[in-house]
C-alpha cells in the first residue's frame, strides 16, 4: 500500500492543479496502476488523508538528472532546481547520491465513493487546512484551499466570507467584495459580512460606498461593537469628525473595557485638536489593559505627542519611554524621545537616543541633524 505524504509546499496537489510528484524510488518501485494513499502532514504530526489515486504514468530519473534541471523544478512548483533540491535533502536527510533513483509519478484521483480506505468529508478537510494556513498568515496558499472548498460547495457562506477575508489580506479588495456579495445574496442581514464588505470598500478607496454598506449593517444592529468601531473609523476617514466622535462615545458605553476603542477615540480627539480629552482617552486605554502585551505602543506614542503640544514635556517623556519599552527598536518612538530630551535640555541623553535611531537607520536625516544640533550644546 504505497503512501505519499504532502506538505504545505504541495498545495497545488490538494486543489487539483497538480497531479504529479517526484519521489525517491522505493525498494519496490511504483508502477502504473498502483493505488496511492495520500496524506497531508501540514503543521502538526497528525496526518489526514487527502485522497486516494491510481498511478497513470511513471518516469524513472536519477538524482544527477534532477540536479540543475530548472524546468522540472518549476513544473513541481519550485522557483528553481536549487530550491527543489533543498527540499529533497530535507525530505531524505542530507546528501543524496547522484546515482540515486527517483520517479516522476503521475496520478489520477479516485472518487471518494470508490476509496478502499476510510472516507473523508473532503470539504471539511480542505476548509480546516485553509483555516490553518489563514491563521498562520500563509494567505497565498489558503486562498487556493478556499477556492478548492468552494468548488465543492459554492454556496457555503462561511467559506465565501473567509475567502473574502483572505483576498483582502492579499490586497485583492474587488475580488473580496465579490465573495462578500455572493455570501450576502444568501444571508443579506449578516452584519459581520456586511461589515467586512465595508472594510474592503474602505481599503479599496471607495469610502462613500463603505459608509453605505456600514449604514445597512448599522440599521440591522445599531449596538454591534464591531459595526460601530468601523463606522466611527469610516466617518473619520470622511473627515466627519463630529459624527465619528458620536459613534465612539456610543461605543465606549457598550464596550468600555476595550483598549482599542479608547485608543481610536484618543486618535480622533488628537486630530480634532482636543488634546486634553485625547490624553484622557489614551490613559483610559492603558488603564483597561489587562497586561502590557495588550498595550498599544503607537497610541502611547500619540499620547506623548499630545503632551508635547500642551507643553507637558515630562509626561511626554514618560509616554515615549513606555512606548519604547513595548517596542524597543521603533525609530519613531526613539526620535520623539530625543526631541523631548532636547526640549528639556538633556542633550547628552538626546544624543544617545538619536544614536540608537542612526544605528538602525543610518540615513535618517532627522536624527543626524538633531544629533548635530545637540552636540553644539555639549
Amino acid at each position: 500500500m504505497p503512501i505519499l505524504s504532502f506538505s504545505s509546499n504541495d498545495i497545488d496537489v490538494i486543489t487539483g492543479k497538480k497531479t504529479r510528484t517526484i519521489r525517491k524510488a522505493w525498494k519496490t518501485p511504483l508502477k502504473v496502476g498502483d493505488r496511492l494513499y495520500c496524506y497531508w502532514n501540514l503543521v502538526s504530526k497528525e496526518k489526514m488523508k487527502i485522497f486516494e489515486a491510481f498511478v497513470t504514468q511513471i518516469e524513472d530519473i536519477s538524482f544527477s538528472e534532477l540536479d540543475g534541471n530548472d524546468e522540472i523544478a518549476r513544473q513541481e512548483g519550485f522557483k528553481d532546481s536549487k530550491e527543489m533540491l533543498k527540499e529533497f535533502k530535507k525530505m531524505y536527510g542530507g546528501r543524496i547520491d547522484p546515482l540515486e533513483k527517483f520517479q516522476i509519478i503521475y496520478f489520477e484521483k479516485i472518487p471518494i465513493d470508490d476509496w478502499k480506505g476510510d472516507k473523508i468529508d473532503e470539504k471539511a478537510m480542505i476548509s480546516k487546512r485553509a483555516d490553518i494556513l489563514f491563521d498562520s498568515g500563509k494567505f497565498d496558499k489558503s486562498t487556493m484551499c478556499y477556492d478548492a472548498a468552494l468548488r465543492l460547495d459554492p454556496h457555503d457562506v462561511y467559506l465565501l466570507n473567509k475567502q473574502g477575508d483572505n483576498l483582502s489580506r492579499l490586497g485583492r479588495f474587488m475580488d473580496a467584495i465579490e465573495c462578500y456579495d455572493k455570501a450576502l445574496m444568501i444571508e443579506p442581514d449578516n452584519i459581520y459580512i456586511l461589515n467586512n464588505k465595508a472594510i474592503a470598500l474602505l481599503n479599496s478607496g471607495n469610502i462613500n460606498e463603505a459608509l453605505k454598506v456600514s449604514n445597512i449593517a448599522y440599521n440591522y444592529c445599531p449596538s454591534s461593537p464591531i459595526v460601530l468601531y468601523w463606522r466611527g473609523f469610516i466617518f473619520e476617514m470622511l473627515g466627519r469628525y463630529e459624527d465619528s466622535l458620536k459613534v465612539y462615545d456610543k461605543l465606549i458605553v457598550i464596550d468600555s473595557e476595550n483598549p482599542e476603542v479608547w485608543n481610536s477615540r484618543g486618535n480622533l480627539l488628537t486630530d480634532m485638536g482636543m488634546l486634553e480629552e485625547a490624553i484622557e482617552s489614551f490613559n483610559k486605554a492603558v488603564e483597561v489593559c489587562l497586561d502590557d502585551s495588550e498595550m498599544d505602543a503607537a497610541a502611547i506614542n500619540r499620547m506623548g505627542n499630545a503632551y508635547i503640544d500642551i507643553g507637558k514635556l515630562d509626561d511626554a517623556l514618560d509616554c515615549f519611554n513606555k512606548a519604547i519599552s513595548l517596542e524597543k527598536n521603533n525609530i519613531d518612538f526613539l526620535l520623539n524621545k530625543g526631541v523631548v530630551l532636547m526640549e528639556l535640555g538633556k542633550f547628552e541623553e538626546a544624543v544617545d537616543s538619536f544614536n540608537r535611531v542612526l544605528l538602525r537607520s543610518p540615513d535618517n536625516e532627522d536624527a543626524f541633524f538633531l544629533k548635530e544640533e545637540c552636540l553644539e550644546y555639549l
